[in-house]
């Protein structure tokens, strides 16, 4: 009698196949090496990091960072001789910022190196569900299968079909990092975080600056106070801000461009920075081999796992949509790893992601809005403290801005931080901290007392929080 043999289980070339080395990628697949598993990652891109590292974050901050220091040299007394500005041009800037681009993609390799995962260069597409073709640039191609696999691919500007891109006047948010004249005026399209941070680093630079909103303020997520002190602060500074706004053509010549609104405005500049929306880079997978679908965004549907409508296939990072932030991006990462290792995850870690904008000066906040607050009739209180009060603010000339503690009246837990001034993204991690304690430790009575260095930025948590506790009765 024949005795009946077992199946073998597949064998694949990986345990799993990360496509884009992006913070996303870079999280699954650094997880996924730490606990053992046998790992390959693909790059299109000659160098690793993604579009955080090249086009994105990373440049974008070196070159906001330069701007907001060129603006406190040119508004300090000390350092303005004979009362004459100092300037630079983008493309000066830029020469910095490519520097700090050059040493982030040297760590971010050494990464892979270390932890023994293969490193793929070229264009991958799903041949099934576990199996990938990766075409160099050459047009040479291998084929790699893997267990499971992760799409990390992260996202591009939207640029509409009916504006040339091409033309060397008009820009989106990736090319705008290879401008090379020194224009006298731009029009930035979009007032999201891209649009006003560009807008805070134009305006930094002595460009005239016309920020063209599609809504009825900015950055409408935000609390409403925060909001309202970008808008001002940008307009002090004379950044022409247009809201209810939507384009109806561009016009590109030789030495300007041209945008038509549907309200029958006519704008014209220099340059135009086209900043309204990202789409997901996922039309050259091949999806349909797999039998996924991309939304009208080309961005894909996981569950609280990562994992999209394949069971093996899981996806991070900008390609899933919101909250579309590189430190979002790293936790997803690593969460959906742990997904892959043992079908379960935290992912309930990522629900309050403190927001980091990086306009001149900066915005930071994490938890609720007063807005929020108000229409879930929590009995809130609010703590403030205003910049130009502290004495390291005054040291450093950083006093435009405040930070605002939101807290519950009767329990005092903190509810919402929102802070708006230099080094916010920094100063919100604090407030954070406290927010995450469990029961009673999560309570503006810390803030009361602790003692804080003096002087420092920190001290406006026990400023505000002293302020907040005076308002209850």
């Amino acid at each position: 009698m024949a005795t009946k043999q077992k199946s073998k289980a597949p064998s694949y070339h990986y345990d799993a196949i990360v496509i884009g080395t992006g913070p996303g990628g870079e999280g699954v697949s650094m997880q996924l090496a730490k606990a053992g598993k046998k790992v390959a990652i693909v790059e299109r891109y000659e160098a690793v990091g993604g579009g955080c590292t090249h086009w994105g974050t990373i440049p974008s901050k070196a070159l906001r960072h330069s701007v907001s220091r060129l603006i406190e040299y040119n508004s300090s007394p000390l350092f303005a001789d004979n009362h004459l500005s100092k300037s630079l041009t983008f493309s000066d800037i830029m020469r910095h910022a490519s520097g700090v681009v050059k040493s982030q993609t040297r760590l971010r390799s050494s990464f892979y190196d270390r932890n023994r995962v293969t490193l793929f260069h070229g264009e991958a597409s799903f041949i099934d569900a576990h199996t990938l073709e990766i075409t160099r640039e050459d047009g040479s191609k291998d084929i790699v299968t893997a267990e499971q696999i992760a799409i990390a691919t992260g996202s591009r500007p939207y640029c509409p079909k009916d504006i040339d891109f091409n033309h060397p006047r008009i820009y989106n948010s990736d090319t705008i990092l290879s401008l090379n004249h020194d224009p006298k005026s731009i029009i930035i399209y979009g007032a999201g975080v891209i649009g006003s941070e560009y807008a805070s680093i134009f305006r930094g630079l002595g460009v005239k600056v016309d920020l063209v909103n599609m809504r009825d303020r900015l950055l409408s997520f935000l609390d409403t106070e925060i909001s309202d002190a970008l808008s001002y602060h940008l307009w002090n500074n004379g950044v022409l801000i247009r809201h209810n706004e939507t384009y109806s053509s561009v016009e590109a010549t030789d030495d300007s461009v041209i945008l038509n609104l549907d309200s029958g405005k006519r704008m014209r500049a220099d340059c135009l920075l086209f900043a309204n929306g990202r789409t997901g880079n996922t039309d050259t997978l091949k999806l349909e081999n797999v039998g996924i679908k991309a939304d009208s965004r080309g961005q894909l549907r996981v569950n609280e796992n990562y994992q999209t409508d394949v069971d093996n296939i899981y996806a991070v990072g900008d390609v899933i949509g919101y909250p579309s932030l590189a430190s979002a991006a790293y936790n997803q990462g690593r969460f959906a790893a742990e997904a892959m290792l043992n079908k379960k995850t935290h992912a309930e870690l990522v629900a309050d992601i403190p927001s980091g904008i990086y306009t001149i000066p900066e915005i930071s906040s994490v938890g609720k809005t007063e807005q929020e607050l108000t229409a879930a009739k929590v009995p809130y209180e609010v703590g403030r403290a205003q910049f130009k009060h502290l004495a390291r603010a005054q040291i450093a000339s950083t006093q435009t801005g405040s930070l605002k503690i939101l807290f519950h009246r009767e329990t005092k837990e903190i509810l919402g931080i929102h802070c708006f001034g230099e080094r916010a993204s920094e100063i919100v991690h604090i407030g954070q901290a406290i927010m995450q304690q469990k029961g009673e430790g999560n309570t503006i009575d810390y803030f009361v007392n602790t003692t804080f260095n003096y002087p420092t930025m920190a001290e406006a948590y026990r400023v505000a929080a002293i302020n907040g506790l005076n308002r209850i009765f």
